[in-house]
């Protein structure tokens, strides 16, 4: 089995899709960081120095482990010469949940 296969074995149990889905934000996050850094040409080594940090706090960041303060991005979004954009949107009300709603109202 590939790892494909085994994803999407491992999406089709309810707990696991729930947990998977409520981390996608931080992995996009973990992903562009490192995206745009390799995009500017820059090791964590240098990020962190334009940032007066160590290549560790990079590691941190990109490994997606530990969610940054609003702060720190637009410190990281600085050095990157990126912007900052910050997108919540409304998610679909189950059909279920907007029939419940309607009921009570």
């Amino acid at each position: 089995m590939n790892w494909k296969e085994h994803k999407k074995k491992l999406l089709s149990e309810p707990d696991f899709r729930q947990e998977y889905e409520s981390l996608e934000p931080e992995y996009k996050l973990a992903s562009t960081l490192i995206r745009l850094r390799l995009e500017r040409g820059l090791t964590q080594e240098q990020l962190a120095a334009l940032l007066n940090t160590k290549q560790e706090s990079i590691a941190r960041l990109e490994s997606g482990s530990r969610l940054p303060s609003l702060s720190t991005i637009r410190k990281v979004a600085n050095a990157l010469n990126a912007e900052l954009e910050i997108n919540l949107r409304l998610r679909p009300i189950p059909e279920a949940s907007r029939e419940k709603e309607t009921a009570e109202l």
